[in-house]
């Protein structure tokens, strides 16, 4: 294989970046054979990277008739074994379910990044987070779901690259890298860091038939018996997935009286939010997905146990709330806080919303109930606008069962 022409050793400490490109350049890093894709706001720029370094490598890039012409291509490089990558925007990324569907069934492991516009329709191309459910939900027909991991700064994007290259061949399946269009565009000063994860011997793919019996890959499989075991299987992986691959990061976890949950850019005006609420003498912390499936279930369940109320921040209309409200089962009032049409949601309208939840809920002997009455609410005080960096790990899955144990 060939090797980059610009080895990470040569790259400066630290370069300003964009979102889309250094993606595609992460992407290229972690041993990228062959890229598929049709131009589309607001991750066009991940493309034209890819067009330019790509045959510089003596790699394969193919532009595309259409996103359907592109997603089939990476069905079939796939299906023989390289390392495939395809990207798109939301209306791109609905015309690719048929096809993320056969991949799942055929189990050939695929990246797929989704750089997030405004819908529905053709909407706009400013940020959003509108596709939530449409990969974490399945995407496409039939019982399947694919591991979703969501990005929150441009370093940690890269980072997500090699991650999912790694999931999708660890169990034979499509990997979603979902990201919004503030993300893709944006520029940060990021150190760049790669990695190529080693190729994991392998004898499904269709390769060449030369010295071995033939193999066939894929999703057609009539006998509804054989058709019924196959999801058996499926499901079963799925299940090791959910045991094994969730990640999520935390911050100001240690007293919190109000959970924020949020993802992607939408966490990192939360962090800010955050910020200006303990100063002003509200507790708040911030629970971020990093896999939205697997959702990080147990871990906000368990949080939730120990606030007074929950608050999502979503750059949707409220996409993940019910995957929210699933794990918390009641144990706290779930709230919601979101913007629409590629709007972004202010700390200052996070905070105001946290002060009203606070006003209005109290602690009951470790339960939660709205409150009759009101009493004074923490005050905001007057601060320099910020803007959200790169959010700590803070709490990880492992230390969940010490956290909850300290919380008892």
């Amino acid at each position: 294989m060939t090797t980059a022409a610009v080895a990470p050793a040569t790259m400066p400490e630290r370069v300003l970046w964009k979102g889309n490109e250094a993606i595609a350049e992460a992407a290229i890093q972690a041993g990228c054979d062959a890229y598929f894709g049709y131009p589309i706001t607001p991750q066009a720029e991940l493309l034209e990277w890819m067009a330019r370094r790509m045959p510089e490598l003596g790699r394969a890039f193919v532009q595309a008739e259409s996103e359907l012409g592109a997603i089939n291509m990476a069905l079939g490089a796939a299906a023989t074994g390289k390392r495939v990558l395809v990207s798109s925007s939301s209306p791109g990324i609905s015309l690719m379910a048929e096809a993320m569907s056969y991949m799942a069934g055929s189990e050939v492991p695929v990246v797929l990044v989704d750089v997030m516009r405004g819908g529905p329709g053709l909407g706009s191309i400013g940020p959003s987070q509108s596709d939530y459910l449409q990969l974490v939900k399945g995407h496409g027909h039939g019982d399947y779901r694919v591991p979703v991991l969501a990005p929150a700064s441009i370093a940690e994007a890269m980072a997500l690259v090699a991650d999912a290259f790694e999931l999708a061949e660890r169990y034979r399946t499509p990997v979603a890298i979902l990201a919004d269009g503030a993300l893709g565009q944006a520029m940060e000063p990021v150190v760049p860091e790669y990695r190529e994860p080693p190729r994991r011997p392998s004898t499904w793919q269709a390769d060449t038939a030369r010295g071995r019996a033939p193999r066939v890959v894929k999703s057609l499989i009539l006998r509804p018996e054989d058709l019924e075991a196959h999801n058996r299987d499926l499901q079963a992986k799925y299940r090791s997935i959910e045991e094994h691959e969730v990640r999520w990061a935390g911050e100001s976890l240690d007293d919190p009286e109000i959970l924020v949950v949020a993802y992607g850019t939408a966490a990192r005006v939360a962090r800010t939010a955050i910020a200006r609420a303990r100063a002003a003498g509200l507790r708040a912390g911030l629970l971020r997905p990093i896999t939205l499936w697997p959702f990080p279930t147990l871990a906000l369940r368990g949080l939730a146990r120990h606030v007074r109320a929950v608050l999502v921040v979503e750059l949707s209309a409220g996409q993940m709330l019910d995957d929210v409200r699933i794990a918390v089962e009641g144990l706290a009032p779930v709230a919601f806080h979101g913007r629409t049409g590629g709007m972004l949601p202010s700390p200052g309208d996070v905070v105001t919303e946290l002060r009203r939840l606070w006003s209005i809920t109290e602690p009951v002997n470790g339960r939660h109930r709205p409150q009759r009455g009101r009493r004074p609410v923490p005050t905001e005080p007057t601060l320099a606008t910020g803007h959200g960096e790169q959010l700590d790990e803070g709490v990880a899955a492992e230390d969940l069962p010490a956290l909850a144990e300290v919380w008892r």
